[in-house]
């Protein structure tokens, strides 16, 4: 007889889910027949309140918090972006990174403050081209010069070019069943099954279901909060580089996207527990505007000069306590095993593929599962 291998579910579509999914197959080697995707929302769909994956500004950047899990979701995901890079490439044959939506720019981040030293050298161990800014360096950046600036090697995204282009990865290298539809509770995934699985001893099903935890049956985790964005997209060729600044009330970012478009993402705000992602503000445009063309002057001298593609604005999925990873008895069967992985805020990009591993570890793992 053959190696056996659980079914898998996992709920939701986002950068998370297709993370979840990666890992699953190239990592740890479990078929693609025995995973199936549901979810409200695939890559394709767009809806600002519900669906954040494709609104994101999509870089990796040190936007996340400075606490040892974060630490190490951040260094796996930067690490392992060329592995996600080259399997990508591979599959689709004679296309590049900028078709793919996943490519490399330089960036430079400042902060306010002098950042946590932990955080620093742990970037400092990975980061490519990883440098300290000077203070010379410092004194040119306006309104004021922030205290601690870096730069270095980054990834950037076209998310929802690259959320298409990953899904049709996993479906076309993997046979991963994906199916649209909205489940109302938990306990509804365990109906949806790849139909060319193969029964496992196990059924995992892994709950990314980002700000959708909030509501969802048998989940409820009213630690769920949305953190609220808006960024205006312009057309700028002439800009290749991210840049981004950190203020204790504050975050201006300059993310340029992968693709022939030559799209340009400025943003921005954190707005907590703010819901309305089906407005936009004149107000908040223009003060993205001046905020990013005073940080970096050469994206134009003039609001009124630029090529204004759309104002977008999106909801976060953010977690009091940081994210959910965690594995769940839902029932005394002791064959069906719950793993939750949700709560990546505005680092799912960056972050989520760490996060994804250790969801994958706890999933396969023999430990004993805590009730909750």
């Amino acid at each position: 007889m053959g190696k056996s291998y659980p079914e898998v579910t996992i709920v939701g579509a986002g950068i998370i889910g297709l993370y979840t999914a990666y890992v699953l197959t190239e990592l740890e080697k479990i078929p693609g027949s025995q995973i199936c995707v549901v979810a409200k929302y695939l890559p394709g769909d767009q809806s600002a309140g519900g669906y954040t994956s494709p609104w994101a500004g999509g870089n990796w950047s040190c936007i996340s918090p400075n606490d040892d899990a974060t630490l190490f979701y951040d260094r796996f995901t930067y690490e392992h972006l060329a592995h996600l890079q080259k399997d990508l490439l591979d599959y689709f044959g004679e296309k590049d990174s900028e078709w793919l939506g996943l490519g490399r720019r330089p960036s430079r981040e400042f902060w306010d403050w002098i950042p946590d030293k932990r955080k620093i050298d742990s970037l400092r161990m990975y980061l490519e081209e990883f440098n300290i800014l000077s203070k010379e360096e410092l004194q040119q950046i306006q309104p004021t010069a922030p205290k601690f600036g870096i730069s270095f090697k980054t990834w950037n995204f076209n998310c929802p070019v690259f959320l298409q282009n990953f899904c049709g990865f996993l479906k076309g290298k993997h046979h991963i069943k994906f199916v649209k539809q909205e489940l109302t509770h938990l306990s509804q995934a365990t109906s949806y099954v790849n139909t060319e699985a193969i029964g496992g001893d196990k059924h995992l099903i892994f709950n990314c279901t980002g700000l959708g935890a909030h509501d969802l049956g048998a989940v409820m985790d009213h630690k769920v909060y949305p953190t609220r964005g808006q960024v205006v997209v312009i057309k700028a060729p002439h800009i290749n580089e991210n840049c981004l600044r950190w203020g204790k009330d504050y975050a201006t970012y300059i993310i340029p996207r992968p693709g022939k478009n030559k799209e340009l993402v400025l943003g921005g705000f954190l707005q907590v527990d703010n819901y309305n992602a089906q407005d936009t503000s004149q107000s908040e445009t223009d003060d993205i505007l001046r905020r990013t063309l005073t940080l970096l002057p050469k994206i134009g001298k003039n609001a009124e000069d630029l090529e204004i593609m759309r104002v977008a604005a999106g909801l976060r999925p953010s977690r009091y306590g940081g994210p959910r990873i965690e594995k769940e008895t839902k029932s005394d069967d002791s064959s069906l095993i719950v793993i939750h992985n949700y709560g990546a805020s505005g680092y799912g990009y960056q972050g989520g593929m760490g996060m994804s591993y250790r969801a994958v570890m706890l999933g396969l793992s023999n430990e004993k599962k805590s009730k909750l």
